[in-house]
């Protein structure tokens, strides 16, 4: 895989501390903002990247046959978009598009093209989450599901003071279902697919969630996915049914670690696999796909992404939640 990353934010540094672990990758450019140049200069003396960028259109041009975006929410689709009529294969930072709108145009411009097309959401690649799954029959018919993920955010104070930064920003498709409910409700649609009915209740301020509920009705069990910017609690997830359950005290976007307690007393250990940073296990497989030309294992993944992105726009917009690109057609 020839990568090239655009962004020079918080996540691509995670990325780059980790880019040793990909063995069959080559980081050939990194493109940034003329405003972030500084900043990505400074990243690619340290990690060795060749080509530095600031115009996205000159960025396209170069070598790189894969493209990394990790960019505030409102920019995935135009950049991913344009990246995919390049005729580059993309991986998007989730949440992978404000709209289902959105993601149904990148999901079709992909499979036409044959291009590779990922959402990084570190949960569904996590050793012990494929684990759970399997150990998911052992819990008999599931009655209940909560995942709880409370994330105090820093830029939480600077919104109570006045100063809005992306993460409370709808006009950047900022707020906590977005940013950190979307992994709970990963967790819990890989598992158990397309709920019949979907409702959000949320806690909002000036125009945007700071935390809140959601509720996913599956006809024969419930689940609630809590998630919050604004406070904080342990966080888990739990899988009940009528012959026992399952616990896992972590974030869904770890996803580490648990036990099964069965009626009868028995206890399983799910596991403790995960590797030493969250986005390891998701780029590796990503990059093995691309080695092999496994479009039919991608393709798998894009429509649990089409699927998360239904349920994120039906959520947001049920609570009253808009972003600008409601009001944008798309091709």
């Amino acid at each position: 895989m020839k990568l090239g990353i655009v962004g020079s934010g918080i996540i691509v540094k995670d990325f780059l501390s980790i880019a040793h672990h990909l063995k069959h990758t080559t980081i050939l450019s990194l493109c940034s903002t003329k405003r972030s140049e500084e900043d990505a200069r400074a990243l690619a003396k340290e990690y060795l990247i060749g080509q530095i960028f600031t115009d996205f259109e000159d960025f396209l041009k170069s070598e790189a046959d894969t493209v990394y975006l990790g960019l505030p929410n409102h920019l995935h689709f135009s950049y991913a978009y344009q990246a995919l009529l390049a005729g580059k294969n993309v991986i998007v930072e989730k949440p992978f598009t404000p709209t289902i709108e959105q993601a149904t145009v990148l999901s079709r411009t992909a499979r036409e093209n044959h291009l590779f097309l990922f959402e990084a959401v570190t949960t569904l690649y996590q050793p012990d989450y494929r684990r759970v799954k399997e150990l998911i029959p052992s819990l008999g018919s599931i009655k209940l599901v909560r995942c709880s993920y409370s994330q105090y955010s820093r830029r939480y104070d600077r919104f109570k003071n006045g100063e809005v930064l992306p993460a409370f920003d709808p006009g950047c498709a900022g707020g906590a279902l977005m940013d950190i409910n979307i992994y709970n409700l990963h967790y819990a649609a890989g598992l158990f697919g397309t709920p019949e009915s979907v409702h959000y209740f949320a806690n909002m301020e000036r125009g945007i969630d700071t935390s809140g509920v959601l509720l996913l009705d599956y006809g024969s069990f419930l689940c609630t996915l809590t998630g919050a910017k604004d406070c904080s609690a342990p966080d888990s997830c739990i899988i009940q049914g009528d012959k026992g359950y399952l616990i896992q005290d972590s974030p869904a976007n770890i996803c580490e670690g648990g036990r099964v307690i069965l009626n009868d007393g028995s206890e399983e250990t799910v596991g403790s696999h995960s590797c030493s940073h969250r986005m390891i296990s998701e780029f590796l497989e990503f990059e093995n796909m691309i080695l092999t030309g496994d479009l039919t294992n991608c393709y798998r993944y894009l429509d649990h992404t089409l699927c998360v992105c239904e349920i994120l726009t039906q959520a947001r917009r049920m609570a009253g939640i808009v972003f600008p690109a409601d009001g944008q057609e798309v091709q």
